[in-house]
């Protein structure tokens, strides 16, 4: 083999090896035509094979085993976010798949007061992508040390709302709101950090963030112990108590996907 040919495909091995992991989902990421969410975590399964790296037609088993798979996370986290993402869908061909793209749908799964993105009413119109000036709030939470812990997620939490709800004349704050945002902080808690204290190393959190990847490579394994909502539920309540949260806006209809019926939002709950 010429020299050239060899050095062309030692170097595609070492790009690989980069940012593999034990399992051999290498992380790439999105192309121009590939979907993404406002979800980091759906976001990272894309990027790393666990779910289409297109970010298109999966189901609600696939999420489920790709969560297991890739973070050791029991079905009962995310089961009803879940079902939720396919009331954003606008699938001819099957009332069960979905993609990434039309989670965006606002105050569906996406909502406001967001650790990583804009709100949909700011002004920006983009409730997607990843804005640094938004997650600075996360980035230097718990000063002085090198973790983050359920205390430190209850004041990002109200940091962030209050941030919110003095630029957001259109904020949608109400009980469904809360519960998505504390389940949010007990995941990236966990997930990243030890399930049964609540502790997790910053780097590990901002990598998967800022880059929407696991950060393998910095020395992150997936947790030996099954996230379920039984290991979440003494996280949350530290994350609701010291929150101090209280709702501004009431429940309004469910907006569903242009085309949706009533009949299969009902399948879909």
């Amino acid at each position: 083999m010429k020299p050239l040919i060899v050095s062309f495909f030692a170097a595609i091995a070492s790009s690989a090896s980069a940012y593999s992991d034990p399992y051999n989902h290498i992380w790439i990421a999105p192309g121009p035509d590939d979907q993404r969410s406002p979800c980091p975590g759906l976001n990272t399964l894309a990027n790393h094979g666990y779910l289409p790296r297109s970010g298109q037609n999966f189901t609600i088993p696939d999420i489920m085993d790709a969560a297991l798979e890739a973070f050791n996370l029991n079905w009962d986290t995310i089961l009803i976010a879940a079902k939720f993402g396919l009331l954003t869908q606008n699938n001819v061909e099957s009332e069960l798949t979905m993609s990434l793209g039309p989670l965006s749908l606002h105050n569906a799964v996406e909502h406001d007061a967001s650790l990583s993105r804009n709100d949909f009413g700011d002004g920006t119109g983009d409730n997607v992508h990843f804005n640094e000036t938004v997650f600075a709030t996360l980035a230097n939470a718990n000063p002085g040390v090198d973790f983050y812990n359920a205390s430190s997620a209850a004041a990002v939490q109200f940091a962030r709302l209050a941030d919110s709800i003095a630029t957001n004349p259109r904020i949608v704050n109400t009980q469904k709101e809360f519960v998505l945002r504390s389940r949010e902080s007990g995941l990236y808690l966990s997930i990243f950090g030890n399930p049964l204290t609540g502790i997790a190393p910053k780097n590990f959190v901002q990598i998967f963030f800022r880059e929407e990847r696991l950060p393998i490579e910095e020395g992150w394994t997936k947790p030996t112990t099954l996230i379920t909502s039984d290991t979440l539920a003494p996280i949350e309540t530290i994350v609701r108590a010291e929150s101090n949260w209280t709702a501004t806006t009431t429940c309004g209809p469910l907006v569903l996907a242009p085309g949706l019926t009533v009949n299969q939002a009902k399948l879909a709950l």
